[in-house]
C-alpha cells in the first residue's frame, strides 16, 4: 500500500476520519477532502505535510470538485483510490408530521447522491488510468423500504449508482465497491437510534480497507456491516 494516493471526502469526522487513520497507517498517501478544511489540520499534522493533502470541497460543487482533483494530481502525482463518503441526513415525514422543512431536504439529497455522482465523474478518469479503485459509502437503510425516510431512498440511489458504474467500468481495470454500515456512532445518528446497537466509525473504516488491500484481480463489489443485533 506504501504511497498509493487515497481521495475521501467527508474526511473530517466520522467514517471519513476514521478511514484516513486507517489508511495512513497502512502506507497511504491521503487527500483530505470536507466543506471545512480547518477541521482537516489536524489530521495533516498528525499523518505529515508530505503524507496528506487538507482541500475545502463542497462535493455538490462540480467546479470545486474537479479542481481538487486536479490539485491532488499536480501534488501526489496521481490518484489511486477514491472514499466517496460524504454524505448527510435529516428526519423527513412526506405526510408532515414533524422532521426537517422540505427546504433542508434538498442539501441531504444533492449531496447523497449527486455529490457522490460527480466524486466519481471528476476522480473516475483518473482511476482508469491507475487502474484504481473507487469506494461508495452507502448504508444498511438503502437495503430496505422505511417509512418516511428520504434518507434510506437516496442511499438505495447510490446502490444503483455503484452498479452502473461498474458496468461502465468493465474492461478498465477500474474496482468499484460500495459499502453498507449498519447504525453508527456518528454524528448523524437520530435521536431515537441512540440506545440501539451500534458500530463504531473504526469498524467501516476496516471494512473500506479490506477492500483496498485486495490485489487488482478481486473487486470486492458490496460490503454490509451491521452491529450484532441489528436486523434491518
Amino acid at each position: 500500500m506504501n504511497d498509493r494516493v487515497l481521495l475521501i471526502t467527508g474526511a473530517s469526522r466520522g467514517l471519513g476520519e476514521a478511514t484516513a487513520r486507517r489508511a495512513a497507517a497502512a502506507g497511504f498517501r491521503l487527500a483530505l477532502l470536507s466543506r471545512d478544511r480547518e477541521a482537516l489540520l489536524p489530521l495533516v499534522a498528525e499523518f505529515g505535510e508530505d503524507r496528506a493533502l487538507a482541500l475545502a470541497v463542497d462535493v455538490t460543487d462540480w467546479e470545486s470538485l474537479s479542481t481538487a482533483v486536479e490539485t491532488v494530481k499536480k501534488t501526489f502525482g496521481g490518484l489511486d483510490a477514491v472514499f466517496a463518503n460524504a454524505g448527510q441526513s435529516v428526519v423527513v415525514s412526506f405526510f408532515g408530521d414533524g422532521g426537517a422543512d422540505p427546504e433542508q431536504w434538498r442539501d441531504m439529497v444533492l449531496t447523497n447522491v449527486y455529490g457522490t455522482a460527480i466524486t466519481a465523474r471528476a476522480t473516475l478518469p483518473s482511476l482508469a488510468e491507475s487502474k484504481g479503485h473507487l469506494v461508495l459509502t452507502g448504508s444498511v437503510a438503502g437495503r430496505y423500504h422505511r417509512p418516511g425516510n428520504l434518507y434510506s431512498a437516496t442511499k438505495w440511489a447510490v446502490t444503483g449508482l455503484a452498479g452502473s458504474i461498474r458496468e461502465e467500468a468493465i474492461g478498465t481495470g477500474v474496482r468499484v465497491t460500495v459499502v453498507q454500515p449498519g447504525l453508527v456512532d456518528t454524528s448523524m445518528i437520530p435521536e431515537d437510534s441512540k440506545s440501539k446497537p451500534k458500530l463504531e466509525p473504526d469498524d467501516i473504516a476496516r471494512a473500506v480497507l479490506y477492500a483496498l488491500e485486495q490485489p487488482p484481480s478481486v473487486d470486492v463489489n458490496e460490503i454490509v456491516v451491521r452491529p450484532t443485533g441489528q436486523v434491518r
